[in-house]
């Protein structure tokens, strides 16, 4: 399998798309006025208390205060209160306090907190407050996993280091005189946190995480990755710059890319995001996935379309449920979709096909960097799953709800909104003492008023003995209507 890193870089943003086989699987968007918040280390203070929720709101500087729940506490703070589960034995109104962001600010919600701070290098991530360490469930090898193991425990051993390590699954074979490089320059980082904490004024940032050109050389490279590809030249050498010192099998395969072409012109990028902003997403067979994302969760249904191949209906069902396993996850890692997802595959009634089709899910799902667990097939023939959201869904990034119809995707019916006017007429008629009436409506609305409608209007003025002038408003929507006395 090939795979590719497209870099795009413009003073506003910053996008990144993971290529696999020719195919958009990933795209990360980091904006100047919106950028990321994960990973970063501030000084807070506390806002508000909440016993019954065993939470509370920090304030860290941003425009919402954000969320710190009792289970997101270190381990020591913990067994100092000797793990009360009473949130008031940790914090009061006004405290400092350090912490870092699990999640970002998502729709009306606050960023997550943790003070289980844990800071990631390529090869390892330091947690300075666990009491223990661990490897990277995605290394297999049970001999590899004990070498990295005993790495880390000769490292802490000898150097008397507080906290604890996990082997990431680029630490995977690495020398261990790297690793404990790698190690050593985590705690000098954290040391140096501690110490800027010290100094610093509440609400303010200690440490921001790297920006997303770097992140991505830090996260996303794997084996087997052939190119990286940059746009920008001053972005190309910090990336040379930072694979050098830290990633060196990096160095070789890091491109600038200065073609006539944009970047992601290379693999139709454009109209792949396009695309991943529709409900409705084609199946090569002929059927069809359709996405709803609402704030609680994200729905998938799984629908045959076109397709009616096959040799039975059982065996058209089966193949198109295979299909989509495949195709639903390239689209949550695209469409970047986290929280509570419900797949509505067709009704299968074989228990074999059920379990390939979920294996086919899985198979998947595990390419992808986000955590995601799945259930078996409900009675009902549903899939649920979780993804681990971190940052907005692509959808929410690019896109605002519509100012027609307020994010509902449907509007009344010029016909609805007529009756709507006539009820409105009656209303106020029956109110006020008034001998003329204005109606001000969108240009759909006043052209069926005075074509479809017109004996209704005209039947409404003889019934009330009120005149009724009509005028079209270029500036309102469909739903938009205004009667005014004169």
């Amino acid at each position: 399998m090939s795979e590719e890193i497209l870099i795009n870089v413009t003073p506003p943003e910053t996008r990144v798309a993971v290529i696999e086989n020719g195919v958009l699987q990933e795209l990360i968007i980091e904006r100047v006025r919106q950028k990321g918040l994960v990973g970063n280390i501030y000084k807070g203070e506390v806002c508000r208390v909440l016993p019954g929720m065993q939470a509370a709101f920090v304030d860290i500087g941003l425009d919402k205060a954000a969320f710190l729940h009792l289970s997101d506490f270190n381990s020591q703070e913990l067994a100092s209160a000797n793990n009360s589960d009473n949130i008031e034995h940790y914090l009061k109104d006004g405290q400092k306090i350090v912490v870092q962001v699990t999640k970002d600010p998502l729709g009306n919600k606050g960023a997550r907190l943790t003070t289980d701070i844990s800071i990631p290098s390529r090869y390892q991530v330091y947690m300075p407050y666990a009491s223990n360490s661990g490897v990277s469930q995605r290394i297999e090898c049970d001999v590899e996993r004990v070498r990295l193991r005993a790495c880390i425990e000769n490292y802490l051993q000898k150097n008397t280091v507080n906290g604890g390590f996990i082997a990431r699954t680029a630490a995977e074979c690495v020398d261990e005189a790297v690793l404990c490089s790698d190690m050593t320059f985590l705690h000098m980082l954290w040391e140096s946190v501690l110490d800027k904490s010290k100094k610093a004024k509440s609400k303010s940032l200690i440490h921001e995480d790297l920006p997303l050109s770097i992140r991505t050389l830090r996260d996303l490279y794997k084996e087997g990755i052939e190119k990286v590809r940059v746009d920008s030249r001053e972005t190309f050498l910090r990336l040379i710059e930072f694979a050098e010192t830290f990633v060196p099998e990096m160095v070789s395969i890091i491109e600038h890319y200065s073609g006539e072409r944009p970047v992601f012109d290379i693999y139709n990028v454009e109209d792949e995001i396009s695309k991943a902003l529709d409900r409705k997403v084609k199946l090569k067979s002929g059927g069809h996935l359709v996405f709803d994302q609402t704030e609680s969760m994200t729905t998938v249904d799984v629908n045959t379309g076109g397709y009616v191949g096959g040799r039975n209906l059982e065996e058209t069902i089966f193949k198109t449920n295979l299909e989509a396993a495949q195709t639903i996850s390239r689209q949550l890692r695209l469409r970047n979709l986290g929280g509570i997802i419900i797949i509505d595959f067709i009704d299968m009634q074989s228990e074999d096909h059920k379990k390939q089709v979920l294996s086919a899910l899985q198979r998947n799902l595990d390419k992808d960097h986000a955590k995601t667990k799945i259930t078996e097939v409900s009675a009902l023939g549903l899939v649920e799953m979780t993804r681990k959201r971190t940052r907005e869904s692509l959808e929410h990034i690019l896109c605002e709800p519509c100012s027609t119809c307020g994010g509902r995707g449907v509007l009344k019916t010029p016909e609805s909104i007529c009756l709507e006017i006539f009820r409105e007429i009656i209303r106020v008629v029956r109110q006020y003492s008034v001998q003329q009436i204005m109606v001000l409506a969108s240009e759909q609305v006043v052209e069926m008023l005075l074509d479809e409608e017109a004996n209704m209007l005209a039947e409404l003025e003889m019934f009330l003995g009120v005149g009724i002038k009509i005028r079209a408003e270029a500036e309102y929507n469909q739903e938009h209507y205004d009667v005014v006395l004169l």
